[in-house]
């Protein structure tokens, strides 16, 4: 499986395909903005005039897009991925999307002779830049085997979650947890801006103890310098948690601290700050206290 399709070229997106070019991968690319093409052609990358024509010339086909419906754009739509698709192809969606909404996909390829395997990733910018990303994968245990020289040119820690969908509900698990630990890390430097703690020096300590993670010792600094350039945008948190929230409820599973969470980040929204980073989330807690961190760090 020399021949890799890869569809969007976001911010996880494209040094992700830069690292499937450095490992060796033919690779054609297709993104709704084709300036973002330019820089994965001039490493050797083929560019496609839509998902069919990379189905077409591929396979195994990557997605990593927005939303469920651009998964079902891109994939099932027209131009999409199926048009150009023959028996044997395999599709990964490497997007964040509803276990539902996996599972309606795979079922459609499925009459088509299409594989389908949903592998979302967790590890932000840096673990898609450095190929160390954590990838969860449901489908077909054979397929997947298949498939580990391309998710090792991706990701480190390469998971097999079980059938369709299960790649996605173990990213909904992820997402939830994550959205919560970013509201915990404002809450904290929030409390330490009203206690009169040296911020800068209270991460050093946080981070060197039990409180630590991924989140704090990236987002934290992040947030006492009001640094919201993506990363992760508050757009995808909120999705996120959108399908948590309703995959949980149709479980009839109560999920109230994310429910708080997500309601947090959506007056993000309401402020225009959709394309921020995580790290804006600090600004609803600024307001609600009426306490900025970057006065704390600049004093």
């Amino acid at each position: 499986m020399e021949k890799v399709g890869f569809i969007g070229l976001g911010v996880m997106g494209l040094p992700m395909c830069k690292n499937l070019i450095k490992a060796g991968f033919r690779v054609t690319v297709w993104n709704r903005t084709i300036t973002k093409t330019n820089e994965v052609a001039s490493l050797g990358a083929t560019v496609a005039s839509s998902p069919k024509e990379v189905a077409e010339k591929s396979d195994v086909v990557l997605t990593m897009v927005g939303d469920s419906p651009d998964v079902e754009d891109v994939v099932i739509g027209h131009l999409g991925i199926i048009e150009g698709a023959r028996s044997g192809l395999i599709v990964i969606d490497m997007s964040s999307i509803s276990p539902g909404a996996a599972r309606r996909i795979a079922q459609r390829l499925e009459k088509a002779g299409v594989e389908f395997l949903d592998a979302p990733v967790s590890g932000g910018e840096i673990g898609a830049r450095e190929g160390t990303l954590s990838i969860m994968v449901g489908g077909s245990e054979c397929v997947f085997k298949k498939c580990i020289p391309i998710f090792r040119a991706v990701g480190k820690t390469i998971t097999y979650m079980g059938e369709t969908g299960l790649g996605q509900a173990t990213k909904l698990c992820n997402q939830v947890i994550c959205g919560m630990h970013i509201q915990a890390v404002c809450e904290g430097l929030i409390l330490g801006r009203g206690l009169g703690l040296d911020l800068k020096r209270l991460l050093e300590i946080l981070t060197g103890g039990y409180a630590n993670s991924r989140i704090l010792s990236d987002l934290g600094p992040r947030m006492i310098k009001h640094d919201f350039k993506p990363g992760t945008k508050i757009r995808y948190q909120i999705k996120d948690l959108r399908n948590a929230l309703s995959t949980a409820a149709e479980l009839n599973l109560p999920l109230p601290c994310t429910s708080l969470t997500y309601a947090l980040f959506q007056a993000l929204s309401a402020e225009g700050l959709d394309e921020s980073a995580s790290s804006a989330a600090i600004l609803v807690m600024e307001k609600l206290t009426e306490r900025k961190l970057i006065e704390a760090a600049s004093e």
